[in-house]
């Protein structure tokens, strides 16, 4: 295996990056090429189609049939233009991808021959069946018809030779079968609580709008070396492997200069994201080796996700062409950082003010308080929920190591706006909050300090940090759809913006001006998160685990039990209430997560115990055979004491391979009686202690890898897959 390995390490290295052809004009000018936006609107469809499509899109107006046949002509004469043959309704299912099912323009003429066509009907609705994708016990298999329904709010988009049409997915009674659903519902759920409470700042706010801006971490890897390692290719992740003598501690990758061949396909992925219309703006090297980042401008949540799950494919592909993998595991190698998707989560109205922005003068500043305090209080209230929101099989590798944001999540806010909460405590209600701008003037008199829009600092062990305008939820994981937080995020401050509303109509009732009930309302809320959820100093301390304990926030660690935050009582109400989930489809999207959960561990332990078992055991013996003959030459030739050393290791090797061998047994037993718990709770907290029994195969594994030779180990090694050259 070693000079076989060896080869292919060249192979990789002498690999050309495949060039990307120059457009011959700046990106502003073939910007989105590929996509139907509102240009490509204007060009293809008449004035009246082109007003009702823009209704539907910003106002919801719903759209008829007769103006969706005239808005699918319009598509389709541009789609011909760039060389489609097939449409697809692009949806996202609970099982972090996406999903299509492609199908021919072509139609029966009438006249013996066939035609292109794509109808209003084809365009709004198809039904899929997709009866195959998790569901949660929602759709029995005689009962699985499920439906896509086009959201006009997201751009439909050309992929190869397909028009992608961007849907919901729904089952036959109604309920959310995918991502899309919900997160839309939790959008017009916040616009819908934090609108009442902007009309008092500003009459002319009708609508208010989520952001998101997500930064995507990602592992590469030389396609014929992850080839070679059956753990990488069905987990995505090493189960085995010694760490390499180097690594990230020198912290010499971080930022460093980007390698010819990684360099080469960023700026394809960037020329293909380019013509999808996402705004790629950043791309750098991340601390572990083979680590890296990119990330887009700032965009409204629903498209800003879209473009997530659609640069992730295209990004698989694309590595393809390069020799390489993408590794989206959140932790596929020990001993060096794992990947995340950093979410930057803001809200702002549709008169262009930023809710999470100090204001202009004291009504604006009051406003950012009001939405910055009920935010913070709304993490507190739902801590759980939101560490539940992001928990996974694959994230809790990476959830609560030192590179990652602790498993408890509090916020951190930065000194400044510490100062700024505890001088609000004791400010009079009706004093003006006066809060300087990034240029920074006198504050008046009441001793608030600066606040400038980047003058906070960057905690990177919280798992919800304020950022200067934004807040940034990091503790997402790297192969997670962005919505899945994000819809919690959202529902969890929209309930929070209703009960502030109504406990500020009650002090407006009593006849208290505007600035006075307001800040009489917020202060409760203020003192309570400085006590409980704000925290500026290091996550991961054993201290902050117990302090937090104290503080009443949630600690748990294991994945199973911090998902049954969703079957609570408090969050079941909160969806309801949101009008996110039904008490119906909140359960079965747990038992989906559940379910999930058990089969990737599952999963694990069978290609952990076939790979222990097929390659790593063989190995041992055929060297410890090699050795021993080794030793009763040395033996015959030099004495009996000339081999003690070599007897040692021989010796060594069998201590190494029955424990093997014994934890085997151990986890296929557990295994087994785990399989047999037909509640699919108490299944997943069995398989969390399976998944604790892994790296207890993994020690004696590794323990070996430094004892077989390096021709006889059948797997390529850290060293290997760390590096790119």
């Amino acid at each position: 295996m070693g000079n076989l390995r060896s080869k292919i390490v060249l192979e990789a290295f002498k690999k050309q990056a495949v060039e990307v052809p120059a457009p011959d004009s700046a990106v502003s000018n073939w910007f989105g090429e590929l996509v139907f936006n509102r240009d490509k609107m204007r060009r293809y469809l008449d004035p009246a189609t082109y007003d009702a499509l823009i209704q539907c899109i910003d106002e919801g107006v719903q759209l008829d049939l007769a103006i969706a046949d005239k808005v699918a002509a319009g598509m389709k004469k541009w789609a011909l233009e760039h060389g489609v043959t097939h449409i697809t309704h692009w949806f996202q299912p609970l099982t972090d991808g996406t999903a299509e099912k492609h199908d021919t323009l072509l139609d029966y003429d009438g006249k013996g021959g066939v035609i292109e066509s794509f109808t209003g009907k084809a365009l709004v609705q198809q039904e899929p069946d997709a009866s195959s994708f998790p569901s949660g016990g929602i759709r029995a298999t005689f009962e699985a018809r499920g439906y896509t329904a086009w959201d006009p709010a997201s751009p439909v988009f050309i992929q190869d030779d397909t028009l992608c049409i961007p849907t919901v997915f729904v089952a036959y009674t109604g309920e959310a079968l995918d991502f899309k659903t919900p997160l839309k519902r939790s959008l017009k759920a916040v616009s819908d609580a934090a609108v009442p409470i902007c009309r008092l700042f500003d009459p002319e706010v009708k609508r208010v709008n989520a952001y998101l801006g997500w930064e995507q971490e990602y592992f590469l890897v030389d396609e014929d070396i992850y080839a070679a390692r059956p753990d990488l290719m069905i987990t995505g992740r090493t189960l085995m492997g010694h760490e390499s003598s180097k690594n990230q501690q020198l912290d010499d990758h971080y930022f460093g200069a980007i390698p010819s061949r990684v360099a080469a396909f960023m700026k394809d992925l960037e020329f293909e994201g380019f013509k999808l219309g996402i705004p790629l703006k950043t791309r750098h090297k991340e601390v572990a080796p083979n680590q890296f980042e990119f990330a887009p401008i700032y965009g409204e949540m629903n498209l800003a996700n879209d473009q997530n799950q659609q640069i992730l494919n295209v990004m698989h592909k694309v590595a393809r062409k390069h020799g390489f993998v993408v590794l989206l595991h959140e932790k596929p190698f020990a001993g060096v950082n794992g990947s995340g998707k950093h979410n930057n989560w803001s809200l702002g109205t549709d008169t262009g003010t930023n809710l999470y922005a100090p204001g202009k003068d004291a009504n604006g500043n009051l406003q950012f308080v009001t939405f910055f305090v009920n935010t913070l209080y709304a993490v507190q209230r739902h801590n759980g929920l939101l560490k539940a929101s992001i928990a996974s099989a694959t994230n809790a590798h990476r959830l609560g190591a030192n590179e990652a944001p602790p498993a408890i999540v509090s916020a951190f806010v930065g000194r400044t706006m510490n100062e700024v909460l505890h001088k609000l405590l004791e400010l009079p209600s009706g004093t003006p909050i006066e809060i300087a701008g990034k240029k920074g003037a006198s504050v008046g008199a009441i001793g608030i300090p600066e606040i400038f829009i980047d003058n906070t600092d960057r905690n990177r062990t919280s798992p919800f940090a304020f950022t200067g305008n934004r807040f940034e939820f990091r503790a997402v994981g790297s192969s997670a759809n962005c919505a899945g937080a994000m819809i919690t995020l959202n529902s969890a401050v929209a309930e929070q913006l209703m009960d502030f509303k109504a406990e500020l109509d009650k002090s407006l009732a009593e006849g208290k001006a505007l600035d006075v009930a307001v800040m009489d309302t917020l202060k409760p809320l203020i003192a309570s998160i400085l006590g409980t959820v704000c925290f500026e100093g290091n996550g991961y301390t054993d201290e902050w685990k117990k302090e937090a304990a104290r503080r009443g926030l949630d600690t748990e660690s294991v994945v199973p039990k911090m998902l049954q935050e969703y079957e609570k009582k408090e969050s079941v109400e909160l969806f309801k209430r949101c009008g996110v989930f039904s008490e119906k489809e909140l359960h079965a999207r747990n038992e989906v997560k559940l379910e999930t959960y058990v089969k990737k561990i599952q999963i694990e332990a069978r290609v952990m115990g076939r790979m222990a078992t097929n390659h790593i055991i063989p190995a041992a013996l055929e060297f410890q055979t090699k050795l021993l003959q080794n030793i009763s030459l040395q033996k015959e030739i030099l004495g009996e004491e000339s081999a003690s050393e070599e007897v040692f290791i021989a010796r060594e090797i069998s201590k190494l391979v029955a424990e093997i061998r014994q934890k085997v047994r151990d986890i296929t037993e557990a295994r087994k009686k785990a399989n047999k718990l037909e509640d699919m709770y108490k299944r997943a907290l069995a398989y969390s202690d399976i998944a604790e029994m892994i790296p207890l195969i993994r020690k004696p594994i590794d323990a070996l890898e430094e004892i077989v030779d390096n021709a006889t180990w059948p797997l390529p090694k850290y060293r290997e897959l760390l590096f790119i050259s």
